[in-house]
């Protein structure tokens, strides 16, 4: 029997803002599940054989439930009351995961983020939400842009002046911050600092526990290491070798693997030998709902993974994994992927490839790039050999690029060298080979 859940949003408000069909809700839960907060703001509205149950952890919360449910009669009902909008950062998406679309039922809350942009006058569409209550503050990084409004959902870690402090490390100097305070209460208060108000340690700001954060970030931006756009400058990673040097994908080269790729949401994407980590930083900073996991073994260079990794930001879904292809993939627990990229194999190719293809789905993608000639002689077999066996589309492009320098005072271009792109995508009905020579 599927006990019918009713999610209630209470809006963002000191008094519950309730439709009719929620306050009807109420009246016939047979429990109601909340903060101690949360329910007496709606307990005139209870019925009297209703029972209020406090909120469990959410590492708790299921086996809370199995229970509860295990002794319900016939018509019982939950009612589990959210603050502001379930369904936006809330307890919603949760039970969402949980539960079959047909045992819930939403109601809709007032979110203090639409409450703040109605206080500040912005438009909802052009402001940027980042929620970093239970996330780590370097999160920020992915995610701040300049000329950007971005509202903030805070926790103790990513308090004002944490996020000032952030700001200002990474170039946004003239950026404002907003406090909004208890919205929604008869203490609310709303004030603006500059970045300089924030971070006088003569002047020591107290908030409320109870507020979001915005930051128009302003036109003005120093030179930073954030990028704008795909395409990283080398010299922005952290490197066993210096800047812009080491066992590092180079950024033309980086492209065309992003492009071949098409990291999308919900991919799973794993990146064998992935050195100091420019491929796997670039596919997780511009696709922050795909998950990447980067699987290095050299020390050093799996030390300047996770150093890019935080500099980045991408602390929420790049995970990175110390040991040796193939052995690590069943030394370790990994989701497992739709796509995969090889940048390096140290003499563990044609066994990677085996495997890796063998255990690809339908659709799933694999993504090799082959610098020395016996790399790449591999990468031909196994490319005739899908070719044969006409279980796959593929493509593969060879890329040679020269960069510019200068000599003596004069312009001079220095060639690297080239780089093999091998792209393997499982199909029924493989499309035509494609082969490209591309000069840069």
């Amino acid at each position: 029997m599927l006990v019918p859940i009713n999610i209630i949003g209470l809006g963002a408000s000191e008094q519950a803002c309730l439709t009719p069909q929620a306050q009807q809700a109420l009246q016939q839960a047979t429990w109601v599940m909340g903060s101690a907060r949360q329910i007496a703001t709606v307990q005139s509205l209870l019925s009297l054989d209703s029972q209020c149950l406090e909120l469990p952890k959410f590492n708790q919360l299921r086996a809370a439930l199995d229970q509860l449910f295990s002794q319900a009669r016939k018509d019982d009902q939950l009612v589990v009351l959210a603050s502001g909008d379930a369904l936006f950062y809330g307890i919603g998406s949760w039970f969402s995961r949980q539960y079959p679309p047909e045992q819930l039922t939403y109601f809709a809350g007032v979110s203090s983020i639409q409450l703040a942009c109605h206080r500040l006058g912005l438009t909802e569409q052009d402001v940027d939400v980042l929620s970093l209550h239970g996330r780590p503050l370097a999160k920020l990084r992915s995610t701040i842009r300049a000329k950007q409004q971005l509202m903030i959902l805070t926790d103790g870690q990513s308090q004002p002046l944490h996020l000032a402090q952030q700001c200002q490390a990474l170039g946004f100097t003239q950026a404002q911050i907003t406090v909004l305070e208890d919205l929604g209460y008869a203490q609310e208060r709303i004030r603006q600092f500059s970045l300089e108000q924030l971070l006088d340690e003569t002047v020591k700001t107290e908030f409320s526990s109870l507020h979001i954060s915005f930051i128009a970030t302003g036109a003005q931006r120093l030179a930073t290491y954030l990028p704008s756009f795909p395409g990283i400058k080398d010299e922005a990673f952290i490197t066993d070798k210096g800047a812009g040097k080491g066992l590092l994908t180079k950024r033309e080269v980086r492209l065309a693997i992003l492009s071949l790729l098409q990291p999308s949401n919900q991919d799973v994407i794993w990146d064998i030998g992935a050195g100091c980590g420019s491929v796997a930083i670039e596919l997780s900073y511009w696709t922050p709902k795909a998950k990447v996991i980067a699987i290095e073994h050299h020390p050093a260079r799996f030390d300047c993974l996770q150093q890019n990794r935080e500099r980045f930001g991408v602390v929420t879904n790049l995970d990175t994994v110390f040991g040796r292809a193939p052995q690590v993939f069943t030394q370790t627990e990994l989701a497992a992927p739709n796509k995969v990229f090889i940048g390096g194999s140290d003499g563990e190719l044609a066994t990677l490839l085996e495997q890796v293809w063998a255990n690809l789905p339908e659709q799933g993608q694999l993504v090799v790039s082959a610098v020395m000639e016996r790399t790449r002689c591999q990468c031909v077999e196994f490319f005739q050999l899908r070719d044969d066996v006409q279980d796959c589309s593929a493509e593969t492009v060879q890329i040679a690029v020269n960069k510019g320098e200068r000599l003596v005072g004069q312009l001079v271009y220095r060639p690297n060298l080239a780089v093999s792109l091998f792209s393997f995508i499982k199909v029924a009905n493989p499309a035509p080979v494609l082969t490209k020579d591309v000069n840069l």
